[in-house]
């Protein structure tokens, strides 16, 4: 039996559903794989999943786009490859509280962002203000994750970024109404996130045991797409975890997030061309990415979707 560790972003939720669904049914011990499932909360989150794959901690992480750009541009560490989308589609956004009266990007000039610390993170932001017409001038503070969205409830923050079928239904169910800002709505051409992430050297070394995984993922989102509460119940058996007890919850988290696990064509993880392209060259076009980087990005591979058509 081959070990897969999956580096989760986050401590377990409906992002993650195929993957317990696909565990707990077997999928995964079907292709010869004991698959291990690892929250972030194990290490308080002191190293982020892209920095466990790189340094051979993890065999698979889940990430967002920026974070195979980000380890194009870190020589001392392996370059890494989003081997499947999770999503089709962004379904994050910037969100403030309603009540703040802050309901463009270009409010949030000289107030304060929540931030994730994550490399790009900061720089879309202001990207999104000036698009808006602002100046791109806000102050970023650095929470602990786990309580960046608490930040908006008592005032520490402004703003902050969420998953609008998470956080966003967090506060439709607390009576808090919100303000998003989509990054489609402010020209900023978002990449995947999030996605799985495998090593470059693994995609060779390990390709059989990768597409085995692969496969039993694929299975286990298509599964969860068209059937939320088995995916529920897969997710809070597997993975007992506190913040997983509401079930109403989970459920309607599951049904507002199980149309984004596939494409048109009913397939998980296919990734395509135009969007990474896209991604790289607004970062490049907005002095985001040194031309050397963005050169080599260009021709060399950042995604592949070579494991799912096997």
């Amino acid at each position: 039996m081959d070990t897969v560790r999956v580096a989760l972003d986050w401590t377990p939720n409906t992002i993650h559903s195929g993957l317990f669904l696909a565990k707990h049914k077997g999928y995964y011990k079907a292709e010869g794989l004991e698959v291990n499932l690892v929250s972030p909360s194990a290490d308080e989150y002191a190293l982020t999943p892209a920095k466990k794959l790189a340094l051979g901690q993890a065999d698979v992480a889940i990430a967002p786009s920026e974070s195979v750009i980000s380890y194009f541009i870190h020589s001392e560490y392996e370059k890494l490859v989003a081997i499947a989308a999770i999503l089709q589609q962004d379904v994050s956004a910037i969100v403030t509280l309603s009540v703040s009266g802050i309901d463009s990007p270009a409010q949030l000039d000289n107030k304060v962002y929540a931030s994730y610390n994550a490399r790009y993170e900061g720089l879309i932001l202001k990207e999104m203000i000036r698009n808006a017409g602002g100046k791109g001038e806000v102050k970023e503070i650095t929470p602990p994750k786990l309580g960046i969205w608490d930040t908006l409830i008592t005032g520490e923050a402004d703003a902050t970024w969420v998953f609008m079928p998470w956080e966003g239904l967090k506060a439709e169910r607390r009576g808090v109404s919100l303000h998003p800002f989509r990054m489609d709505d402010y020209q900023v051409p978002y990449g995947y996130s999030p996605v799985l992430l495998a090593s470059y050297s693994a995609l060779s070394r390990d390709k059989e045991k990768l597409s085995r995984f692969i496969r039993a993922t694929a299975k286990g989102y298509i599964e969860a797409a068209s059937n939320p509460e088995e995916a529920v119940d897969s997710l809070q058996q597997l993975s007992n975890h506190p913040s997983l007890q509401d079930r109403d919850f989970l459920l309607e988290s599951q049904r507002r997030i199980s149309s984004y696990y596939l494409n048109e064509k009913g397939r998980f993880g296919i990734m395509e061309e135009q969007r990474w392209e896209r991604f790289i060259d607004f970062l490049f076009e907005k002095g985001m990415l040194e031309e050397q980087a963005y050169a080599t990005m260009k021709k060399e591979t950042l995604y592949t979707n070579e494991l799912l058509e096997g």
